[in-house]
């Protein structure tokens, strides 16, 4: 009566470790797209950002400055700058 209750136990413990494996199979695929959605996020959020705040600038200063369209035209080449430079130093820092 004990030999079977310890194959039992030795049987749903080889069960739980198998279930164990398969779900550690897993999550590296699930990773590795959470990773890469992060990434795409953060660099569509850094592009955004660099534009608004470089056209949003240009506006103001536009009509502080009445100039208009020249600041909001330099300051969104800046934005676009920043962006691509923001661009650049991630994919440095993912390497």
């Amino acid at each position: 009566m004990a030999d079977d209750k310890d194959m039992q136990e030795m049987k749903s413990q080889q069960l739980k470790l198998q279930m164990l494996r398969e779900q550690k199979s897993k999550p590296p695929q699930q990773n590795e797209f959470s990773k890469a959605l992060s990434y795409f996020l953060q660099i569509s959020v850094t592009i955004i950002a660099c534009l608004a705040v470089g056209i949003l600038l240009g506006y103001f200063l536009d009509r502080w400055l009445d100039t208009s369209p020249w600041m909001i035209l330099a300051f969104t080449f800046l934005g676009v700058a920043a962006a691509f430079k923001s661009i650049f130093d991630f994919a440095k820092k993912i390497k």
